[in-house]
């Protein structure tokens, strides 16, 4: 038997195929979202918001300890670094939050279905062409790609259902984990200026672990150098007294 399941982000792409899918009337067995524990809190209010849409439940799956715990407290069990606590920021070498928080959490619930068919449909654009090349792996379905939808179209059409993220995707190119230090130093600086609450955390865990946040940058690195932009910005009078 077969068993349809949705992998939903809960990013513009992803959310963009699911209610096509339904508009559609395409089969669909699950909807499955993955929580890492650092998703940015309008995130969650725009799942619960989705699942009201559609009148459907959002299948919400976690690790055993999430992204906080793995990066500050794990306690590594073998290799040279055996009993290290925590992995620290991941990397583009290193990017155990992927392995650790979402595929390996998705493969041991998906074995539920060991006597079924599964396939998965995963929200890649048309114009995503790199990472629709490096996801080929068997039974996986790209139905906006299939559709010849963009990533613009994607959150246009979401925009035009109502969906505005409270305004992520005006802030960031991606929504994924709001820790993450493989965003731009554009991004960085927006989560600076426009997420204290956010940027504090980070300071926070950044004082607590080993690894730098960014080869280039510690987050007080970074806090130095935004405050001093906004200082010299002031300076020149190109922004209002605050």
């Amino acid at each position: 038997m077969e068993k349809h399941i949705v992998s939903f982000s809960g990013g513009k792409d992803s959310t963009a195929m699911l209610l096509m899918m339904i508009e559609k009337g395409i089969k669909i067995d699950e909807i499955i979202f993955l929580d890492t524990g650092a998703e940015f809190p309008d995130m969650y209010n725009h799942i619960k918001k989705v699942e009201n849409y559609i009148n459907r439940k959002i299948i919400i799956l976690k690790a055993e300890n999430n992204f906080e715990y793995m990066m500050l407290h794990y306690e590594k069990k073998k290799g040279k670094n055996k009993g290290q606590k925590g992995y620290s920021w991941p990397d583009f070498r290193n990017r155990w939050c992927t392995q650790y928080l979402k595929k390996s959490v998705i493969s041991k619930y998906l074995k539920k279905y060991k006597n079924d068919e599964i396939i998965e449909f995963h929200g890649i654009a048309a114009d995503e062409v790199e990472r629709l090349n490096k996801n080929k792996e068997k039974n996986i379905r790209y139905p906006l790609a299939e559709w010849n939808i963009s990533e613009k179209q994607a959150l246009q059409y979401c925009y035009d259902k109502g969906f505005t993220w409270n305004g992520l995707y005006k802030n960031f190119d991606r929504v994924s984990c709001w820790c993450c230090p493989l965003k731009s130093l554009k991004e960085l600086k927006i989560l600076y200026k426009k997420y204290p609450e956010l940027w504090t955390k980070l300071e926070e865990w950044d004082n607590k672990t080993y690894r730098k946040f960014r080869s280039d940058y510690s987050i007080k690195e970074l806090s130095k150098k935004f405050e001093g932009e906004r200082n010299e910005l002031y300076n020149l009078q190109l922004l209002p007294f605050m």
